[in-house]
């Protein structure tokens, strides 16, 4: 039997989450989720394109990001590098991240808003990889010059990224610090690209969170009430 502070635990955490997910599901089943089924089928089309003869140069050419490719370039291939799932990884680890994360966030934050988050996350990993480069191994914060001719594709910077932002937003607090100690044992057992990549993510969710925390304290200070039906000045959260 479950002793009652686990539960109590347990209700604090994940209360709020799993009750916002749980009746979205049972209200719309796979209709709360259309992005995150769209995300999957994209992912899953794009592995088997890319592992034909005729598909691997085509998705490389709009979806494949490395460092010492132009600026602009790359910047245009990163919205679709989000969805071509690493060569060298299993392709059934994507594809889940993609639809439990995603479709966690879709419900918790709405599409746009999903949308805008992963597309930060992941933008921030690859902007990182040119700056990390620049200062080189010797740099705490460096890369090898070998990593500009990594190829960077897959969503794992997004799901970081959207995990620690729905654990803050539902107070999921621990959790939250779970994934970031996990990214940071990852980089310190592992010291690569993708690991580095992963701390620029959550990185650049954090200044969104220290941005947010900062308009709702002011807004405090001034005086502004919570809308009616929300717990704070912050938007209804919508599926």
């Amino acid at each position: 039997m479950i002793p009652a502070r686990v539960r109590a635990f347990a209700r604090r955490e994940w209360g709020p989450l799993f009750g916002t997910v749980r009746a979205a599901l049972v209200a719309r089943r796979w209709r709360a989720v259309p992005m995150t089924l769209a995300a999957v089928c994209l992912t899953s089309v794009f592995q088997l394109v890319q592992n034909q003869d005729w598909g691997y140069r085509p998705v490389q050419d709009i979806g494949s990001v490395r460092a010492e490719d132009p600026l602009v370039l790359a910047l245009l291939r990163t919205p679709l590098s989000l969805f071509v799932p690493a060569l060298d990884l299993p392709v059934w680890g994507a594809l889940a991240q993609v639809l439990l994360v995603f479709g966690i966030a879709e419900i918790c934050l709405g599409r746009a808003r999903t949308l805008l988050l992963a597309y930060a996350a992941t933008l921030a990993g690859t902007l990182y990889a040119r700056v990390g480069i620049a200062l080189g191994p010797d740099h705490p914060l460096g890369l090898p010059a070998t990593d500009a001719q990594v190829v960077d594709t897959g969503p794992s910077a997004a799901v970081v990224g959207l995990a620690v932002y729905v654990c803050w937003r539902y107070g999921a607090r621990w959790t939250g610090a779970l994934v970031v100690v996990a990214m940071v044992v990852e980089v310190l057992i592992k010291n690569n690209l993708a690991g580095k990549e992963h701390l620029a993510a959550i990185a650049a969710v954090l200044l969104v969170v220290a941005v947010q925390e900062w308009r709702r304290r002011r807004r405090q200070r001034d005086g502004v009430e919570p809308r009616p039906g929300t717990r704070s000045w912050k938007p209804p959260i919508r599926s």
